[in-house]
């Protein structure tokens, strides 16, 4: 109901993309990461809440904040004033910078789905844009830890800097990103009927009765991890190991879904996305 799962996912994967890119994490960057990603978990729910009516809705997570509405909305304006706050004692320019980039379209992305386009079946599914936006969180720190002091820097260093962040990240962010589509996409078919209901469109909805397929994805990420593990280096294995490790676990729940039920379902969901603890776990026991 307080949408606490999203938090903890973003700031596992924050860490671990921090060991892999073998760089340390400030105090702050954690805790940013964290309250930027339950205010916008926030925002989205109450503006759900906002938009369905009351006798309508068939989820705990989005009939709290209409029994809540109030608090909700005060609780989530003084995280993000005591964000902001933190951020403008912490922040250097750089991550300033980069944090606009992901600001705005994510604010755009809420907007969006939950205002202008929420009922157009031509939309681009949410799914996709939560699975493009979400990884970029954890990765950010992680990538402005790697870059020299910024002071001076140019526009053609900023494109520079952000190419070489691609280049270092990009394999592991991608395949984050993937396992979030596919965890996206599983709840949205477990959740169709809650969609439905509540007046809005997701890649389930869209694909009709192709909706089936979504169920293979899970496996097909499982495969693929496998496949690429026998010619990967040693840090793209441990990624590949922890995303097949969170697919084939997301496989599992599919599979039980209909014995535990929708809510359980959606409820385990994201806690399969934190195997990166394994390996944050034994990197303090090297032995």
């Amino acid at each position: 109901m307080l949408s606490l799962d999203a938090p903890l996912v973003a700031v596992t994967w924050q860490f671990f993309f921090a060991r892999l890119a073998k760089v340390p994490l400030r105090w702050d960057q954690p805790i940013l990461l964290g309250m930027g990603v339950w205010v916008v978990y926030l925002a989205d729910r109450w503006m759900e809440g906002w938009r369905v009516p009351a006798h309508r809705v068939l989820t705990q997570r989005h009939a709290f904040p209409i029994r809540r509405r109030w608090e909700v909305l005060g609780a989530g304006l003084g995280l993000a004033g005591l964000a902001l706050a933190l951020a403008i004692g912490c922040l250097p320019r750089v991550e300033w910078l980069a944090c606009l980039v992901l600001v705005l379209p994510t604010a755009v992305y809420l907007f969006s789905h939950q205002g202008l386009h929420r009922k157009l079946a031509w939309r681009i599914p949410k799914e996709f844009c939560v699975a493009l936006l979400f990884p970029l969180g954890p990765a950010l720190a992680p990538w402005v830890n790697r870059l020299p002091s910024m002071e001076g820097i140019g526009l053609s260093g900023l494109y520079a800097a952000a190419w070489e962040g691609a280049r270092t990240m990009g394999f592991e962010v991608c395949l984050f990103g993937v396992l979030c589509l596919a965890n996206l996409s599983l709840i949205s078919l477990w959740e169709a009927g809650v969609d439905e209901a509540h007046g809005q469109t997701s890649i389930a909805l869209q694909l009709g009765g192709k909706r089936r397929w979504i169920r293979l994805l899970p496996w097909g990420i499982v495969m693929g991890c496998f496949g690429l593990w026998f010619g990967a280096g040693s840090r793209d294995r441990v990624s590949l190991e922890c995303v097949g490790g969170s697919a084939l676990l997301l496989g599992g729940l599919d599979w039980s879904e209909s014995r535990i039920g929708r809510e359980g379902a959606r409820a385990l969901a994201d806690l399969t996305l934190l195997t990166p603890v394994f390996p944050l776990v034994l990197a303090f026991f090297p032995g």
